[in-house]
């Protein structure tokens, strides 16, 4: 089928017009660690534990002053040991490479410990209001689905919806794919019946197109 990109997009901007990042940060320090901390997490946690975390580690030179097994308790809620490593020694860069002050740089962002193309496109995002599509499980999994691209991999997914979505609606975008993602488009039994896209949608459409000519097909075999 076709797919009508702009009305996707116009749908999903009618749909979510109050889609905004979920983790909870007041500063860019605090939404670096927070998305590091989200790897394999649902936010909801990570929103319980960073509280104790900026207030016992308030900036980067704070965290880089500490050690991974100091930090590790207040996050374990949220994942391996590796975690805290890397948010230590990424703040410890920052601390000494950027005189405390994240960095508004992909490339910059990228070249820290546990920071990846994903998690440095919400940090220019959200903290920097830099436009960017950061593609996670959701963004990926909807984007795909809808027709909006078409890649096996989250860096041609990216290069895609870039092209597929004006720059200055980029970092919006990245919120509505990520709330239908949360809220219609589950991983497991999307919920195509209640989708304001189904009409639009590459592969709702494709699948009821498969099981209308598996229809006809045993129609015709049981008529012979």
């Amino acid at each position: 089928m076709t797919v009508n990109k702009p009305e996707i997009l116009r749908v999903l901007q009618e749909t979510y017009p109050e889609a905004k990042a979920e983790l909870h940060f007041s500063n860019p320090y605090e939404m670096l660690v927070s998305t590091m901390l989200s790897a394999q997490c649902t936010d909801k946690q990570v929103n319980k534990v960073t509280p104790a975390v900026f207030r016992d580690f308030p900036n980067p030179r704070a965290m880089a002053a500490t050690t991974a097994e100091v930090l590790y308790p207040y996050i374990k809620s949220c994942g391996f040991k590796t975690k805290a490593a890397n948010i230590v020694a990424a703040c410890q860069i920052i601390t000494e490479k950027y005189n405390g002050e994240v960095p508004a740089d992909m490339d910059a962002l990228t070249s820290l410990p546990g920071v990846g193309r994903k998690t440095a496109n919400v940090v220019l995002s959200n903290a920097f209001h830099i436009p960017a599509i950061a593609v996670d499980t959701h963004v990926f999994r909807v984007s795909n689905r809808l027709g909006l691209a078409e890649a096996n991999n989250v860096l041609d997914t990216e290069k895609q919806l870039q092209r597929a979505i004006p720059r200055e609606d980029w970092s919006a975008a990245h919120h509505w794919l990520i709330w239908h993602g949360r809220r219609v488009c589950t991983a497991r039994n999307p919920h195509c019946d209640a989708c304001p896209l189904s009409a639009l949608c590459r592969d709702y459409q494709t699948r009821q197109a498969e099981s209308a000519a598996r229809s006809a097909h045993e129609s015709d075999t049981l008529a012979l």
